[in-house]
């Protein structure tokens, strides 16, 4: 019975422990939601009519970020600094024009606060949002008449993301394939130079299609010059609170709608589209300051080829420790090398990938393969490939710890009856262990992915940067550029929370931005645990 109540005892601790984690982790992702929603619900703008102690009236407009009934007086306000005042946070865009986009109000009295339904939001490309009303559409100067100007507004600015995406299309796609055949002509004939064979006949044959490619650039930059100079065409009125109207191209507005007027399913939708477009669409592209897809696809990228890396040496090194090498000093020396590789800091691994991969082998990669390029580096920068070697390194630990218990727990009985049969070794640990290992060894794999995913400090020394004007991969061969820099969500957070100059506009962002990355390192190790979870199931009946 004591034995019985011990043992229920500790089933409860262990219960209660895993209780206390799921909490703790679901609370985690509520309060992420939760603050990164913020970033795409359509919040109501308010209208503010604030009366001064001479009279004086005053008007802002915007988003409410806070409101402090009982806010004691800050210093230099009229009266005793005991006295309680009204405190503001307000998000009044229209920073170029009207910077800060951030005021902070005390008020005596409260302020008289009214939601017009027809006051616009405007999302642009740069310069944050813009608050005002819609005084009328101009195209080249003359003014636009129609009897429903917002379908007008809507269908115009369709028509202009139309433009810009085919602008952007242009620059991305097409001239980078120009520019990739003028590189690749260079070099060629650079070779046929160095291996004296820049005769007459290749010269002929350098100068034709380089004038070729000459007329085919001309040719894009002038349908380049015509579709920008039409995007400029139309121009938004927009009047401010204070009365004062500004022009806006609609080429830089990304979206447009009236808060104050949406219903509640109209709002559902909005959050969704806005919610997609923060996945979806690049800074590079212009569609907004904010997108995330480049850092979406680099973090993933970056995971996979350190993936493809760690996991054949980590097994490799697991396989030789515990198959081949005897129990002798130079393994116990390994295994203690391994062990204190896992707890060097992350920052430490991104110094040595920057000595050792960016400037000792990019370097001499450069030096042997790319000579022409010199002195601008190709591989000897930091870039993707580095990135992934050095959190491969970081991770390698934790890949090969996991594959060697994995190796220890299949029975000895297995080898020996498959060593009786006739099998050699090779064939016993390629047929008989290594399949069996394989639940280890994604194991290893999950606890990489997990690290490898949130690391941020080495990346900075080896490939991360904050914009990138192009993705590693594109329709451009190699399709696959290792040498390109490249977005990462780790990085993303860190630079909306300590480097933007406007933290409390990015402050939903973060939250946004940090949910994103752990839902992505969840999605890889979900992905996983199900493949470990198949071909344990597959194997277990082996080792029974």
């Amino acid at each position: 019975m004591t034995a019985m109540r011990q043992n229920s005892r500790w089933r409860w601790l262990t219960a209660g422990a895993v209780t206390v984690c799921l909490l703790a982790f679901t609370l985690l992702i509520a309060l992420l939601a939760w603050q990164g929603a913020r970033a795409f619900w359509p919040q109501p703008v308010d209208l503010y009519t604030f009366t001064q102690h001479d009279g004086h009236k005053s008007r802002l407009s915007g988003e409410t970020i806070e409101h402090q009934k009982h806010f004691p007086a800050p210093a230099g306000e009229q009266g005793n600094s005991a006295d309680q005042v009204n405190r503001y946070l307000i998000k009044t865009g229209n920073r170029d024009w009207d910077a800060p986009d951030f005021r902070v109000v005390y008020s005596r009295d409260p302020a008289n606060v009214s939601r017009p339904k027809d006051i616009l939001l405007l999302q642009r490309r740069s310069h944050g949002n813009a608050y005002g009303w819609l005084v009328g559409l101009r195209e080249d100067n003359e003014v636009l008449v129609a009897q429903n100007t917002d379908a007008l507004l809507h269908q115009r600015l369709a028509q202009t993301h139309a433009l810009v995406r085919q602008i952007n299309h242009i620059r991305r796609i097409d001239m980078a394939r120009l520019n990739n055949q003028l590189e690749m002509l260079k070099e060629q004939a650079g070779r046929q130079r160095q291996a004296k064979q820049f005769d007459l006949q290749a010269q002929s044959e350098y100068q034709a299609n380089q004038a070729a490619l000459q007329r085919r650039f001309e040719k894009l930059s002038a349908t380049l010059a015509s579709l920008q100079h039409e995007s400029q065409r139309d121009v938004l009125i927009l009047r401010d609170v204070q009365g004062n109207d500004h022009a806006i191209p609609l080429s830089q507005i990304f979206d447009v709608w009236k808060p104050n007027a949406l219903s509640l399913k109209e709002k559902v939708l909005h959050f969704l589209q806005q919610t997609w477009h923060f996945v979806s669409d690049s800074p590079a592209d212009g569609e907004s300051e904010t997108g995330a897809f480049p850092a979406i696809f680099g973090t993933v990228l970056m995971v996979l080829l350190m993936s493809v890396v760690v996991m054949p040496l980590g097994v490799i090194a697991a396989v030789w420790l515990h198959e081949y090498a005897g129990r002798n000093a130079l393994t116990r020396l390994v295994r203690i090398a391994v062990v204190n590789l896992a707890g060097v800091p992350s920052i430490v691994y991104g110094v040595f990938g920057l000595g050792f991969f960016v400037w000792g082998v990019g370097g001499t990669i450069d030096q042997l393969f790319y000579s022409n390029a010199l002195p601008n580096p190709t591989f000897g920068t930091p870039g993707l490939l580095w990135a992934a070697l050095t959190l491969a390194l970081l991770t390698l630990p934790v890949v090969i710890v996991a594959t060697e218990e994995g190796l220890s727990r299949i029975p000895d009985s297995l080898r020996q009856g498959s060593l009786a049969l006739g099998a050699t070794q090779a064939e016993t640990l390629w047929k008989i262990v290594l399949p069996m290992a394989i639940p280890a060894m994604l194991t290893g794999l999950i606890l990489a992915v997990a690290r490898a995913a949130g690391e941020t400090a080495p990346l900075m020394l080896v490939g991360v940067v904050k914009m990138v004007p192009e993705l590693p991969a594109d329709a451009v061969f190699p399709y696959l550029h290792l040498d390109r820099k490249f977005m990462h969500l780790g990085f993303q957070i860190y630079d909306l929370a300590f480097q933007s100059p406007n933290i409390e506009a990015d402050r939903p962002l973060v939250f946004a931005t940090a949910l994103l990355l752990v839902l992505i390192i969840l999605s890889l190790n979900l992905l996983a645990m199900g493949l470990r979870h198949r071909l344990r199931e597959r194997y277990r009946l082996m080792t029974q």
